[in-house]
C-alpha cells in the first residue's frame, strides 16, 4: 500500500542507544539477584516508558526477593545505563534514509521529552523531524498502549490506517498495531540479537527490515 506518513521510534531505531550500557545494566541487575542476559533485558523491557518499566521491574524484584527494591535501586540502574551516553551515535544509514523520504515523518518515543530531544540533537537528527518529535510524556499511557502513535498521527494530520510505524521492540510493535497502523520491525540497532526479527513478527509486525538501506528499498517496492 502507499503510506502517507511514517512514524519512527527513536531508541534503537534512529539512535543506537539501546546497546549502550546494556552489558553493564545486566551486570548491575545480576548484583541484585537477577540472572538476565543483555538479550533478556531487550526482550523484557525495551520500548517501555520509564513509569511502566519501573513498575514491571518492581514486580520482578518482588517475585524474586519478596519485598520492594531499595529507594536508590532504579537510580543506580539509570546511572549505569547513562554512563556511556557520550558514545551515542545515529544508527548507521539513518541520515541517507531520512533524506530520501518523500512522505511526512514523525518520532514517537517512550523516552522523556528532555532525553528524547537531547539524543536527537546530539546525533544531528532533530531537524529532520522538527516539530514532529513526540514523547510519551505527552499522553496518558505509554507503549504498548497506542496513545503516542495516535497522537503523532493526529499532529501529522494523517490517517492511522495509512501510517507506517518503524519499531525495534515488541511493546512498540503492539502499540503501533493497537493504533491501527502498519508496523515494520527494525533490526538495524546494535541490540538486535539473533532471533529478534522473529520475536517482532510474533508480536505482530507485518514484516521486518534489516537496516536503513533495506527500509528505503522496501518503501520503493
Amino acid at each position: 500500500m502507499s503510506f502517507e506518513a511514517i512514524i519512527f521510534d527513536c531508541d534503537g531505531v534512529l539512535v543506537d542507544s539501546e546497546i549502550l550500557g546494556l552489558d553493564d545494566s545486566a551486570a548491575y541487575l545480576r548484583g541484585h539477584g537477577f540472572k538476565w542476559s543483555p538479550a533478556d533485558l531487550v526482550r523484557l523491557f525495551t520500548g517501555f516508558r520509564d513509569d511502566v518499566f519501573a513498575a514491571r521491574l518492581t514486580e520482578h524484584y518482588r517475585a524474586l526477593h519478596g519485598r520492594d527494591p531499595a529507594p536508590d535501586f532504579f537510580q543506580g540502574l539509570i546511572e549505569t545505563r547513562r554512563a556511556k551516553r557520550d558514545q551515542l551515535a545515529p544508527v548507521p544509514g539513518v541520515e541517507a534514509a531520512l533524506k530520501a523520504l518523500r512522505i511526512r515523518a514523525a518520532v514517537a518515543s517512550s523516552s522523556r521529552t528532555e532525553f528524547l530531544v537531547g539524543k536527537m540533537q546530539r546525533t544531528g537528527l532533530y531537524d529532520y523531524f522538527d516539530p514532529h518529535v513526540y514523547s510519551a510524556d505527552l499522553v496518558a499511557h505509554g507503549k504498548p498502549a497506542p496513545d503516542i502513535f495516535q497522537y503523532a498521527a493526529a499532529r501529522l494530520d494523517a490517517d492511522p490506517a495509512r501510517c507506517l510505524v518503524i519499531e525495534d521492540s515488541e511493546n512498540g510493535v503492539k502499540a503501533g498495531l493497537a493504533a491501527g497502523m502498519t508496523v515494520w520491525g527494525f533490526l538495524g540497532g546494535g541490540h538486535c540479537f539473533d532471533g529478534h526479527g522473529e520475536n517482532l513478527i510474533e508480536a505482530g509486525a507485518h514484516r521486518y527490515v534489516d537496516d536503513f538501506p533495506h527500509l528505503t528499498a522496501s518503501l520503493d517496492e
